[in-house]
Protein backbone atom coordinates (compact mmCIF):
# COMPACT_ATOMS: atom_id res chain seq x y z
CA UNK A 1 0.00 0.00 0.00
CA UNK A 2 1.18 3.53 -0.76
CA UNK A 3 1.17 4.43 2.96
CA UNK A 4 2.01 8.11 2.44
CA UNK A 5 -1.16 8.67 0.43
CA UNK A 6 -3.22 11.66 1.53
CA UNK A 7 -6.31 9.74 0.40
CA UNK A 8 -5.66 6.69 2.60
CA UNK A 9 -4.83 8.87 5.60
CA UNK A 10 -8.06 10.85 5.17
CA UNK A 11 -10.02 7.59 5.01
CA UNK A 12 -8.65 6.69 8.42
CA UNK A 13 -9.13 10.14 9.91
CA UNK A 14 -5.42 10.97 10.11
CA UNK A 15 -3.99 14.46 9.65
CA UNK A 16 -3.53 15.41 5.98
CA UNK A 17 -1.94 18.47 4.29
CA UNK A 18 -4.98 19.07 2.07
CA UNK A 19 -8.37 17.53 1.36
CA UNK A 20 -7.97 14.67 -1.12
CA UNK A 21 -10.42 14.48 -4.01
CA UNK A 22 -11.52 11.86 -6.50
CA UNK A 23 -14.53 11.84 -8.79
CA UNK A 24 -16.99 8.97 -8.97
CA UNK A 25 -17.39 7.39 -12.36
CA UNK A 26 -14.11 9.08 -13.25
CA UNK A 27 -13.69 7.51 -16.67
CA UNK A 28 -16.47 7.90 -19.16
CA UNK A 29 -18.07 9.82 -21.95
CA UNK A 30 -16.97 13.22 -20.67
CA UNK A 31 -13.32 12.34 -21.51
CA UNK A 32 -12.39 12.38 -25.22
CA UNK A 33 -9.56 9.92 -24.59
CA UNK A 34 -12.09 7.48 -23.15
CA UNK A 35 -14.37 7.86 -26.16
CA UNK A 36 -11.47 7.13 -28.47
CA UNK A 37 -10.74 3.91 -26.59
CA UNK A 38 -14.44 3.01 -26.45
CA UNK A 39 -14.61 3.18 -30.26
CA UNK A 40 -11.87 0.56 -30.51
CA UNK A 41 -14.18 -2.18 -29.12
CA UNK A 42 -17.64 -3.40 -30.07
CA UNK A 43 -19.40 -2.78 -26.74
CA UNK A 44 -18.96 -1.56 -23.17
CA UNK A 45 -18.54 -5.02 -21.64
CA UNK A 46 -15.76 -5.83 -24.08
CA UNK A 47 -13.90 -2.76 -22.83
CA UNK A 48 -14.37 -3.92 -19.22
CA UNK A 49 -13.08 -7.38 -20.16
CA UNK A 50 -9.94 -6.19 -21.96
CA UNK A 51 -7.42 -5.52 -19.16
CA UNK A 52 -4.88 -3.64 -21.29
CA UNK A 53 -7.57 -1.11 -22.24
CA UNK A 54 -9.45 -1.09 -18.91
CA UNK A 55 -6.21 -0.35 -17.03
CA UNK A 56 -5.48 2.60 -19.31
CA UNK A 57 -9.01 3.92 -18.81
CA UNK A 58 -8.54 3.56 -15.02
CA UNK A 59 -5.56 5.93 -15.02
CA UNK A 60 -6.91 8.47 -17.54
CA UNK A 61 -8.56 10.71 -14.89
CA UNK A 62 -5.39 10.69 -12.76
CA UNK A 63 -3.40 11.94 -15.73
CA UNK A 64 -6.04 14.43 -16.90
CA UNK A 65 -7.44 15.75 -13.61
CA UNK A 66 -4.79 15.18 -10.93
CA UNK A 67 -7.15 13.36 -8.56
CA UNK A 68 -5.79 11.72 -5.40
CA UNK A 69 -7.04 8.21 -6.11
CA UNK A 70 -7.93 6.11 -9.14
CA UNK A 71 -10.98 3.89 -9.24
CA UNK A 72 -10.95 0.62 -11.11
CA UNK A 73 -12.67 0.77 -14.48
CA UNK A 74 -15.29 -1.98 -14.50
CA UNK A 75 -19.03 -2.33 -13.91
CA UNK A 76 -20.95 -3.13 -10.73
CA UNK A 77 -22.80 -5.97 -12.49
CA UNK A 78 -19.73 -8.01 -13.41
CA UNK A 79 -20.24 -10.38 -10.41
CA UNK A 80 -23.87 -10.98 -11.42
CA UNK A 81 -22.83 -12.21 -14.86
CA UNK A 82 -20.20 -14.45 -13.24
CA UNK A 83 -22.98 -16.02 -11.13
CA UNK A 84 -24.71 -17.19 -14.30
CA UNK A 85 -27.12 -14.31 -14.92
CA UNK A 86 -27.31 -13.19 -18.58
CA UNK A 87 -26.16 -9.57 -18.86
CA UNK A 88 -26.37 -7.27 -21.87
CA UNK A 89 -25.50 -3.62 -22.40
CA UNK A 90 -27.37 -1.94 -25.25
CA UNK A 91 -25.96 1.38 -26.41
CA UNK A 92 -27.79 4.22 -24.69
CA UNK A 93 -30.15 1.91 -22.77
CA UNK A 94 -28.18 0.72 -19.75
CA UNK A 95 -27.91 -2.89 -18.53
CA UNK A 96 -30.52 -5.52 -19.36
CA UNK A 97 -30.81 -8.72 -17.33
CA UNK A 98 -32.94 -11.73 -18.17
CA UNK A 99 -33.23 -14.01 -15.14
CA UNK A 100 -36.26 -14.87 -13.02
CA UNK A 101 -36.11 -15.42 -9.26
CA UNK A 102 -39.40 -16.79 -7.97
CA UNK A 103 -38.32 -19.70 -5.78
CA UNK A 104 -35.41 -21.18 -3.85
CA UNK A 105 -34.68 -23.34 -6.88
CA UNK A 106 -33.94 -20.21 -8.92
CA UNK A 107 -31.49 -19.03 -6.24
CA UNK A 108 -29.87 -22.46 -5.99
CA UNK A 109 -29.18 -22.39 -9.74
CA UNK A 110 -26.92 -19.36 -9.27
CA UNK A 111 -23.22 -19.96 -8.66
CA UNK A 112 -20.88 -18.41 -6.13
CA UNK A 113 -18.11 -17.89 -8.67
CA UNK A 114 -14.36 -18.15 -8.17
CA UNK A 115 -13.09 -14.64 -9.05
CA UNK A 116 -9.73 -16.01 -10.21
CA UNK A 117 -11.39 -17.92 -13.05
CA UNK A 118 -14.65 -16.08 -13.80
CA UNK A 119 -13.55 -12.48 -13.19
CA UNK A 120 -9.84 -12.86 -13.91
CA UNK A 121 -10.01 -9.92 -16.35
CA UNK A 122 -10.90 -7.59 -13.46
CA UNK A 123 -8.00 -8.84 -11.36
CA UNK A 124 -5.63 -8.43 -14.29
CA UNK A 125 -6.92 -4.88 -14.77
CA UNK A 126 -6.11 -4.19 -11.10
CA UNK A 127 -2.57 -5.50 -11.54
CA UNK A 128 -1.97 -3.57 -14.77
CA UNK A 129 -3.47 -0.35 -13.39
CA UNK A 130 -1.23 -0.61 -10.32
CA UNK A 131 1.74 -0.88 -12.65
CA UNK A 132 0.67 2.17 -14.64
CA UNK A 133 0.01 4.21 -11.49
CA UNK A 134 3.47 3.31 -10.16
CA UNK A 135 2.54 4.31 -6.61
CA UNK A 136 1.51 7.87 -7.52
CA UNK A 137 -1.97 7.43 -6.03
CA UNK A 138 -3.93 4.54 -4.50
CA UNK A 139 -6.27 2.35 -6.52
CA UNK A 140 -9.86 1.85 -5.32
CA UNK A 141 -11.46 -1.49 -6.13
CA UNK A 142 -15.22 -1.89 -5.91
CA UNK A 143 -18.31 -4.01 -6.24
CA UNK A 144 -22.03 -3.50 -6.34
CA UNK A 145 -23.66 -4.28 -2.99
CA UNK A 146 -26.04 -7.24 -2.55
CA UNK A 147 -29.24 -5.17 -2.45
CA UNK A 148 -28.39 -3.23 -5.59
CA UNK A 149 -27.29 -6.39 -7.41
CA UNK A 150 -30.46 -8.19 -6.29
CA UNK A 151 -32.63 -5.32 -7.50
CA UNK A 152 -30.99 -5.38 -10.94
CA UNK A 153 -31.60 -9.13 -11.19
CA UNK A 154 -35.21 -8.94 -10.00
CA UNK A 155 -36.21 -5.83 -11.96
CA UNK A 156 -34.28 -6.81 -15.11
CA UNK A 157 -32.51 -3.42 -15.06
CA UNK A 158 -33.04 -0.06 -13.40
CA UNK A 159 -36.32 0.72 -11.64
CA UNK A 160 -38.28 3.59 -10.16
CA UNK A 161 -40.30 1.80 -7.48
CA UNK A 162 -38.44 -1.54 -7.04
CA UNK A 163 -41.80 -3.27 -6.91
CA UNK A 164 -40.54 -6.75 -7.84
CA UNK A 165 -37.65 -6.43 -5.41
CA UNK A 166 -39.79 -5.36 -2.47
CA UNK A 167 -42.52 -7.87 -3.28
CA UNK A 168 -40.00 -10.72 -3.01
CA UNK A 169 -38.67 -9.27 0.26
CA UNK A 170 -42.13 -8.98 1.81
CA UNK A 171 -43.87 -12.08 0.42
CA UNK A 172 -41.00 -14.56 0.19
CA UNK A 173 -38.43 -13.57 2.80
CA UNK A 174 -36.85 -17.03 2.74
CA UNK A 175 -36.09 -16.67 -0.96
CA UNK A 176 -34.90 -13.08 -0.45
CA UNK A 177 -32.45 -14.05 2.29
CA UNK A 178 -31.16 -17.00 0.27
CA UNK A 179 -30.47 -14.66 -2.66
CA UNK A 180 -28.76 -12.10 -0.41
CA UNK A 181 -26.58 -14.81 1.18
CA UNK A 182 -25.40 -15.97 -2.22
CA UNK A 183 -24.74 -12.43 -3.43
CA UNK A 184 -22.89 -11.64 -0.19
CA UNK A 185 -20.63 -14.69 -0.57
CA UNK A 186 -19.90 -13.61 -4.15
CA UNK A 187 -19.12 -9.99 -3.25
CA UNK A 188 -16.81 -10.97 -0.38
CA UNK A 189 -14.76 -13.31 -2.57
CA UNK A 190 -14.64 -10.73 -5.37
CA UNK A 191 -13.49 -7.85 -3.16
CA UNK A 192 -10.90 -9.95 -1.35
CA UNK A 193 -9.50 -11.02 -4.74
CA UNK A 194 -9.22 -7.35 -5.78
CA UNK A 195 -7.28 -6.56 -2.59
CA UNK A 196 -5.00 -9.53 -3.20
CA UNK A 197 -4.42 -8.26 -6.76
CA UNK A 198 -3.34 -4.87 -5.39
CA UNK A 199 -6.36 -2.64 -4.62
CA UNK A 200 -5.47 -0.15 -1.85
CA UNK A 201 -9.05 0.57 -0.76
CA UNK A 202 -12.49 -0.85 -1.49
CA UNK A 203 -15.80 0.89 -2.20
CA UNK A 204 -19.15 -0.88 -1.98
CA UNK A 205 -21.73 0.78 -4.23
CA UNK A 206 -25.27 0.31 -2.92
CA UNK A 207 -26.68 2.65 -5.53
CA UNK A 208 -30.38 1.94 -4.92
CA UNK A 209 -30.50 1.23 -1.19
CA UNK A 210 -32.01 4.67 -0.53
CA UNK A 211 -35.27 3.27 -1.90
CA UNK A 212 -35.76 1.34 1.36
CA UNK A 213 -37.51 2.35 4.57
CA UNK A 214 -35.07 2.32 7.51
CA UNK A 215 -36.76 -0.67 9.11
CA UNK A 216 -36.57 -2.68 5.89
CA UNK A 217 -32.91 -1.73 5.52
CA UNK A 218 -32.15 -3.05 9.01
CA UNK A 219 -34.05 -6.30 8.48
CA UNK A 220 -33.34 -7.21 4.88
CA UNK A 221 -30.00 -5.59 4.00
CA UNK A 222 -27.83 -4.41 6.90
CA UNK A 223 -26.76 -7.87 8.16
CA UNK A 224 -25.23 -8.65 4.77
CA UNK A 225 -23.35 -5.36 4.55
CA UNK A 226 -21.96 -5.91 8.04
CA UNK A 227 -20.60 -9.31 7.04
CA UNK A 228 -18.98 -7.92 3.88
CA UNK A 229 -17.40 -5.06 5.81
CA UNK A 230 -16.11 -7.35 8.56
CA UNK A 231 -14.54 -9.89 6.20
CA UNK A 232 -13.08 -7.42 3.68
CA UNK A 233 -11.75 -4.99 6.31
CA UNK A 234 -9.84 -7.92 7.81
CA UNK A 235 -7.51 -7.57 4.80
CA UNK A 236 -6.37 -4.23 6.23
CA UNK A 237 -7.64 -1.84 3.55
CA UNK A 238 -10.05 1.09 4.12
CA UNK A 239 -13.68 0.30 3.30
CA UNK A 240 -15.93 2.96 1.71
CA UNK A 241 -19.71 2.58 1.55
CA UNK A 242 -21.74 4.66 -0.87
CA UNK A 243 -25.43 4.82 -1.65
CA UNK A 244 -27.70 7.50 -3.09
CA UNK A 245 -30.54 9.17 -1.18
CA UNK A 246 -29.46 7.56 2.10
CA UNK A 247 -30.02 10.45 4.53
CA UNK A 248 -32.54 8.39 6.54
CA UNK A 249 -30.10 5.46 6.77
CA UNK A 250 -26.85 7.19 7.75
CA UNK A 251 -26.97 6.36 11.46
CA UNK A 252 -27.37 2.69 10.62
CA UNK A 253 -24.67 2.79 7.93
CA UNK A 254 -22.20 4.42 10.31
CA UNK A 255 -22.71 1.59 12.80
CA UNK A 256 -21.62 -1.15 10.37
CA UNK A 257 -17.87 -0.77 10.78
CA UNK A 258 -17.11 1.00 7.50
CA UNK A 259 -14.13 3.38 7.31
CA UNK A 260 -15.77 6.01 5.11
CA UNK A 261 -19.39 6.82 4.22
CA UNK A 262 -20.13 8.57 0.93
CA UNK A 263 -23.14 10.90 0.90
CA UNK A 264 -24.93 12.65 -1.93
CA UNK A 265 -26.03 16.30 -2.22
CA UNK A 266 -29.52 15.71 -0.81
CA UNK A 267 -28.22 16.31 2.71
CA UNK A 268 -25.93 19.02 4.06
CA UNK A 269 -22.54 17.51 4.81
CA UNK A 270 -22.55 18.93 8.36
CA UNK A 271 -25.95 17.32 9.05
CA UNK A 272 -24.62 13.95 7.86
CA UNK A 273 -21.57 14.37 10.10
CA UNK A 274 -23.76 15.13 13.13
CA UNK A 275 -25.80 11.99 12.45
CA UNK A 276 -22.76 9.72 12.14
CA UNK A 277 -20.37 11.30 14.64
CA UNK A 278 -16.67 10.51 14.62
CA UNK A 279 -17.09 6.80 13.95
CA UNK A 280 -16.43 7.27 10.23
CA UNK A 281 -14.80 9.62 7.76
CA UNK A 282 -17.05 11.18 5.13
CA UNK A 283 -16.94 11.43 1.36
CA UNK A 284 -18.83 13.95 -0.74
CA UNK A 285 -20.92 15.73 -1.61
CA UNK A 286 -21.03 18.12 -4.59
CA UNK A 287 -24.03 17.86 -6.91
CA UNK A 288 -22.60 16.69 -10.29
CA UNK A 289 -24.68 19.44 -11.95
CA UNK A 290 -22.65 22.03 -10.04
CA UNK A 291 -19.89 21.43 -12.59
CA UNK A 292 -22.08 23.43 -15.00
CA UNK A 293 -21.97 26.51 -12.75
CA UNK A 294 -19.81 29.56 -13.51
CA UNK A 295 -16.38 29.05 -11.97
CA UNK A 296 -16.80 31.68 -9.25
CA UNK A 297 -20.09 30.10 -8.10
CA UNK A 298 -18.55 26.63 -8.16
CA UNK A 299 -15.62 27.84 -6.07
CA UNK A 300 -18.02 29.18 -3.42
CA UNK A 301 -19.85 25.84 -3.37
CA UNK A 302 -16.54 23.98 -2.97
CA UNK A 303 -15.45 26.29 -0.14
CA UNK A 304 -18.69 25.64 1.75
CA UNK A 305 -18.38 21.85 1.41
CA UNK A 306 -14.77 22.04 2.61
CA UNK A 307 -15.87 24.15 5.59
CA UNK A 308 -18.46 21.58 6.57
CA UNK A 309 -16.08 18.69 5.90
CA UNK A 310 -13.66 19.98 8.54
CA UNK A 311 -16.20 18.88 11.16
CA UNK A 312 -15.69 15.23 10.19
CA UNK A 313 -13.13 12.77 11.48
CA UNK A 314 -11.73 12.82 7.93
CA UNK A 315 -13.09 14.24 4.66
CA UNK A 316 -12.58 13.16 1.07
CA UNK A 317 -14.04 15.57 -1.46
CA UNK A 318 -16.18 13.93 -4.11
CA UNK A 319 -19.27 14.37 -6.20
CA UNK A 320 -22.51 13.15 -4.66
CA UNK A 321 -22.82 10.67 -7.54
CA UNK A 322 -21.18 9.95 -10.88
CA UNK A 323 -19.86 12.67 -13.15
CA UNK A 324 -22.26 13.44 -16.01
CA UNK A 325 -21.28 12.60 -19.62
CA UNK A 326 -21.91 16.19 -20.76
CA UNK A 327 -19.35 17.61 -18.29
CA UNK A 328 -16.50 19.69 -19.67
CA UNK A 329 -13.24 17.97 -18.57
CA UNK A 330 -11.75 21.39 -17.93
CA UNK A 331 -14.42 22.04 -15.30
CA UNK A 332 -13.57 18.74 -13.62
CA UNK A 333 -9.90 19.78 -13.62
CA UNK A 334 -10.86 23.18 -12.22
CA UNK A 335 -12.79 21.43 -9.43
CA UNK A 336 -9.83 19.26 -8.42
CA UNK A 337 -7.41 22.19 -8.49
CA UNK A 338 -9.83 24.35 -6.49
CA UNK A 339 -10.28 21.71 -3.78
CA UNK A 340 -6.50 21.36 -3.46
CA UNK A 341 -5.91 25.12 -3.38
CA UNK A 342 -8.66 25.97 -0.90
CA UNK A 343 -7.96 23.10 1.48
CA UNK A 344 -4.18 23.44 1.93
CA UNK A 345 -3.41 23.59 5.61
Amino acid sequence: MHSASCFIKACRGEEVPYTPVWIMRQAGRYLPEYMEMRRSVSNFLELCKTPTLAAKVTVQPVERLGVDAAILFSDILVPVEAMGVPLEFKEGEGPKISYTVESLKDVEALKVPDPATTMDFVLETVRRAKGLLAGQVPLIGFSGAPFTLASYILEGGGSRYYLKTKTLMYRQPQVWHALMEKLTDTVIAYLKAQVEAGADAIQLFDSWVGALAPGDFREFVAPYIRRIVREVKATGVPFIFFGTDTASLLRDIASMGVTVVGVDWRIELEDAIRMMGDRVSIQGNLDPCALFMPKDALEKRVAEILRQGRLARGHIFNLGHGILPQTDPEMAKFLVDTVHRLSKR
